[in-house]
């Protein structure tokens, strides 16, 4: 177990909201670093490495929306950059267009899921996905929105139809971001877990750590795409008491 922890979280994961719980995000802050960058991107490089059929995946028709992908968080993150870029932690990284989804995956932190539309459905055709959390890319990937959340049990036909409405929605320049939180007993990042293998559901009191995602949601304005991005956090449990009862 690779145990990587922040010691904060910039939204409060605990608050009780609907689903799908979307809210107004900014491009200018669609993307986080925190104190946990230099150890999350080592574990992200070290698991691209020696698992990457497990944590990449891209199929060729997605190819043009991961380099469009790949340039807005060039501009956002590191404006004026050529053919490498020193990230936060002084890692000097290549620039390798011809391979996307390998650079962003040593850039910044979230990882990336890209969806485009065939028929009436956003299938998942490419994504870097080093830290899921319970569920295999290798199961989800160029499946449709339905299947992707098969076997949540709140996500049912209905919500299924308004998230589909969500999708298509989506406007470039305007994204939108949502939070989940999860308890676990274990705080390894990399936490894969087969569609047929039911996590049990872990509660405060009971797990050792709180997992939040931040997951925005951001269309290309050149590719169309719909680009899923997740911000991953884990909290010793005992720093989400003291965030829940504030001296």
């Amino acid at each position: 177990m690779t145990r990587i922890l922040q010691t904060s979280i910039p939204f409060n994961p605990l608050e009780e909201r609907p689903l799908p719980g979307i809210q107004p995000a900014s491009m200018d802050s669609w993307l986080h670093c925190d104190d946990a960058f230099a150890a999350q991107m080592q574990h992200r490089e070290q698991l691209l490495s020696s698992r990457r059929s497990d944590v990449l995946a891209l199929d060729p028709a997605a190819i043009p929306a991961s380099q469009e992908l790949l340039d807005i968080v060039l501009a956002q993150v590191y404006p004026g950059s050529s053919d490498y870029v020193t990230r936060p932690d002084g890692q000097s990284v290549l620039v390798d267009r011809d391979r996307p989804l390998d650079t962003l995956c040593k850039l910044v932190q979230e990882d990336f899921c890209i969806l485009q539309k065939q028929g009436d459905a956003h299938v998942l055709t490419g994504a870097i996905l080093c830290f899921p959390a319970s569920w295999t890319l290798s199961e989800k990937f160029m499946r449709p929105l339905i299947d992707i959340h098969i076997p949540v049990d709140s996500y049912d036909e209905n919500i299924a139809r308004r998230v589909q409405r969500l999708f298509d929605g989506i406007q470039p320049g305007r994204p939108l971001w949502r939070f989940n939180a999860l308890w676990y007993e274990d705080a390894e990042l990399h936490q894969p877990r087969s569609a047929n293998e039911r996590r049990d559901p872990q509660t405060a009191g009971s797990a050792q750590y709180l997992r939040s995602e931040r997951q925005v949601l951001l269309r290309l304005p050149q590719t169309q795409a719909v680009v899923f991005s997740i911000h991953t956090y884990v909290l010793a449990a005992e720093l989400v008491a003291q965030m829940e009862n504030p001296a």
